[in-house]
């Protein structure tokens, strides 16, 4: 079963979930991924198309028709076995395979920053404020050690370029899948500018989901609709013939009760 798929980043707006509240959500467009590979446990997965491709993109070309223009190997997850046979080369995955309440793992690329100092890119709460000091606010302070061990760590947190790094969020919540334009809705934010590639995968459900109520059709509508119209006019003949049978009891019992009356008079 494929629980993965690759897409891109589209805007991110708001939406209201069942009890009222506004939540932020991140629009996906998940364009049909295509199966260029398969082996025993994992599938190659290829996104987009290349304007030009490359003769290393051969193999690919004759799977799909085109050159991908990104490539992405995806674990198989245990799941049915009719599934799975329908995985072949040349094969497409949707998204489909998301439903709402679904928990995604998503990893995509940060934003660029450039060249940040050391309190934009980690933090740093910079030296102090008075006492003369005119330049040393957003300074970073010292980065060395004593004559032993004489040198700086490796990985020591300093200034230096910012972004453009792999980022993966966890526990995104799928809020609405709609297979007719390849795009769903996610609860929360996502690493990466608009258009920025995506990799999606299932890792869940969420905890407590209780799916909303099914849209009644027109069709279905109109069919209740004229039930409780038939119904309505059920009850009322039912009452009318009811009230006719009283009356013409009462009609039948008066004369008697008269002739009973005057026997009685004589």
């Amino acid at each position: 079963m494929v629980a993965t798929l690759l897409g891109l980043k589209q805007y991110m707006g708001s939406r209201f979930d069942n009890r009222g509240n506004r939540m932020v959500v991140t629009s996906i467009l998940a364009e049909p991924n295509v199966i260029l590979e398969k082996e025993e446990s994992k599938v190659t997965l290829g996104f987009g198309r290349r304007k030009k491709a490359k003769k290393t993109d051969n193999a690919y070309v004759k799977v799909a028709g085109f050159a991908p223009r990104f490539i992405k190997e995806a674990k198989l997850k245990n799941g049915d076995d009719q599934a799975d046979s329908g995985l072949a080369a040349g094969s497409k995955v949707t998204v489909s395979i998301f439903a709402l309440g679904d928990l995604l793992k998503v990893t995509g690329i940060t934003k660029g920053r450039g060249f940040a100092g050391g309190v934009k890119r980690w933090g740093f709460a910079g030296g102090p404020k008075t006492h003369g000091q005119s330049d040393r606010h957003r300074a970073i302070g010292s980065i060395g050690q004593t004559t032993t061990p004489g040198r700086v760590f490796k990985g020591k947190k300093m200034p230096g370029h910012m972004g453009v790094s792999k980022l993966t969020v966890t526990n995104l919540e799928v809020v609405e899948v709609d297979e007719a334009t390849n795009s769903l809705l996610v609860k929360g934010s996502i690493p990466g500018a608009r258009g920025g590639f995506l990799i999606l995968e299932k890792t869940g459900k969420a905890k407590g989901y209780t799916p909303p109520p099914e849209e009644k059709k027109k069709d279905d509508e109109e069919t209740a609709a004229t039930e409780d119209t038939e119904k309505k006019t059920a009850t009322k003949e039912s009452a009318e013939t009811k009230a006719g049978g009283t009356e013409n009891h009462q009609e039948s019992v008066e004369p008697e009760i008269a002739k009973e009356e005057e026997n009685a008079k004589n």
